[in-house]
């Protein structure tokens, strides 16, 4: 099924939290201003829904995306008052795969984890807490895995100053 088809599908299904869908376009040649925007289609989520759609995704008999392939997010500006929650989800019976957006306010990021309904989620959103400083209601195991436990600050944000040194070791 193409990305056309899963929408549609997810429409018709009145599936939980779905807000609406973003297709690639070229430049509007008459705006200088607009880039375009160019990726994957993607289908954006109310976040308060996050976990009944993927739910929903993973148990469809026509969907059926058994597969968590990415979870990571997106900084989009400092001076942006929200940050973009970004899923990959791939079906391996019917080889098709959806993004899915979730925009979250960067004041107290949060959002529930999915660990309980794609295993993998469980590695991704500690990777996406220490990276962007998300929180992940109910995740089993928050502890750091990348950076040391005493890490100042989420190094993927935009508003983000690398220090100059930790515990006396030259960063720069």
């Amino acid at each position: 099924m193409d990305f056309q088809g899963i929408y549609d599908h997810l429409k018709a299904k009145d599936t939980p939290g779905l807000l609406t869908a973003d297709h690639p376009r070229l430049p509007d040649p008459e705006n200088k201003k607009d880039k375009g925007r160019f990726g994957s289609p993607f289908v954006e989520v109310d976040p308060q829904h996050i976990c009944e759609f993927m739910v929903a995704c993973r148990d469809d008999d026509r969907l059926g995306f058994d597969l968590l392939a990415d979870l990571s997010a997106a900084d989009p500006a400092e001076e942006s008052e929200e940050f973009w929650v970004l899923y990959q989800l791939l079906s391996i019976n019917h080889r098709h795969r959806l993004m899915v957006k979730s925009r979250i306010s960067k004041e107290g990021a949060n959002i529930n984890t999915l660990s309980g309904i794609f295993r993998a989620a469980q590695w991704h959103e500690r990777e996406c807490a220490e990276m962007f400083g998300i929180q992940f209601n109910g995740h089993p195991d928050p502890r750091n895995m990348l950076l040391p436990d005493d890490w100042e600050g989420y190094p993927l944000r935009k508003d983000y100053e690398f220090p100059e040194e930790y515990h006396g070791i030259s960063c720069v």
